[in-house]
């Protein structure tokens, strides 16, 4: 449909408004189908993935479809902050609801044993590493959206159907590298701490901050495009770009919460896991000494111990903070 043709956008049409785009459609078909089987597979294994990973994976293609094909993507090219909106949502939440549902993690644990260890290689080849490292999927997330809104990439986006259908291809592998690399769900070239993301994603709401203000004071984003189609209703050229910038920067830090929880609760479990090593490592400590005092027929007491804290010496703290 062309833009000239779409009619005013209101209540009715955001949920009669409808097309067929038939690159996402594949795309996005195939990839649930692949997945629903992978995880039913891995379930009937005795490996299953949580549900909660699996209804965001899901939900993730659903909303993938509905920013291409629902109202969404009819008035796409037609208002500023239709476009804004379909950006957000193929960069930040359909990626990130793709990355939490593991899907390399499903994808890995179907391959035999020699499929692993080429999963393996790659994985931790040094491009991949380069890619995923926190510098390059930062620099890479944050000069996206700045590079398609401030440079001619906008414009040919709107006219040109190739680029467009490329430049939504391009905004979802993305938005997906950057969470994948950032929630660590997935197995990745190298872990490092859930604590260092959520350092840097509050550096990047900043940024993010910024291009909403830019867009939201500056001049129009490909104003020939837009005063083109000759609309005769909704907001004016000036409110579109203001509402759409207002979009980018709410809807971008609305997006940033459940991130955020996902990171903490990644600390958390990490805490968790560095705690029982921790205490794994005691427990051997003690059973040695336990055995080598049962070797040498002594009392255990005698054998030293580890140093211990002034507290435990004490028989009021001591009972207070003994471990086990």
């Amino acid at each position: 449909m062309a833009p000239q043709s779409v009619p005013q956008l209101h209540l009715i049409t955001t949920l009669t408004a409808w097309k067929v785009d038939w690159v996402t459609l594949v795309i996005v078909v195939a990839s649930g189908v692949g997945y629903v089987l992978a995880t039913r597979k891995l379930e009937q294994r005795g490996t299953p993935v949580e549900p909660s990973r699996r209804g965001a994976f899901l939900f993730g293609l659903v909303l993938w479809l509905l920013a291409t094909m629902s109202f969404v993507g009819v008035y796409e090219n037609v208002l500023f902050w239709v476009r804004a909106l379909q950006v957000i949502l193929l960069m930040m939440l359909i990626p990130f609801m793709l990355a939490f549902g593991v899907p390399l993690t499903v994808l890995r644990e179907l391959l035999g044993e020699s499929g692993r260890a080429r999963f393996d290689r790659i994985l931790h080849h040094r491009v991949a590493r380069i890619l995923t490292a926190p510098a390059t999927t930062s620099i890479i997330i944050i000069a996206t959206p700045w590079l398609l809104y401030y440079t001619q990439w906008y414009p040919t986006v709107l006219d040109n159907a190739t680029v467009d259908t490329l430049t939504k291809l391009a905004l979802v592998a993305v938005g997906f590298l950057y969470f994948y690399s950032r929630l660590q769900a997935d197995p990745v070239p190298h872990k490092y701490p859930a604590m260092l993301s959520i350092a840097i994603t509050f550096t990047e709401v900043l940024v993010d901050a910024s291009l909403g203000l830019a867009l939201w004071l500056g001049p129009l984003r490909a104003p020939e495009h837009y005063e083109a189609i000759a609309r005769t209703w909704g907001p004016d050229l000036q409110t579109d770009q203001i509402v759409g910038a207002g979009i980018i920067w709410i809807l971008g830090d609305l997006i940033g919460v459940p991130f955020l929880f996902a990171l903490m609760r990644a600390m958390t479990k990490d805490e968790q896991a560095s705690a029982d090593k921790i205490d794994a490592e005691l427990d051997a400590q003690d059973e040695a000494r336990a055995r080598a005092a049962a070797e040498a027929g002594i009392d255990e007491s005698q054998v030293p111990g580890p140093s211990r804290l002034w507290w435990e010496d004490d028989p009021e703290l001591s009972e207070r903070f003994k471990r086990g």
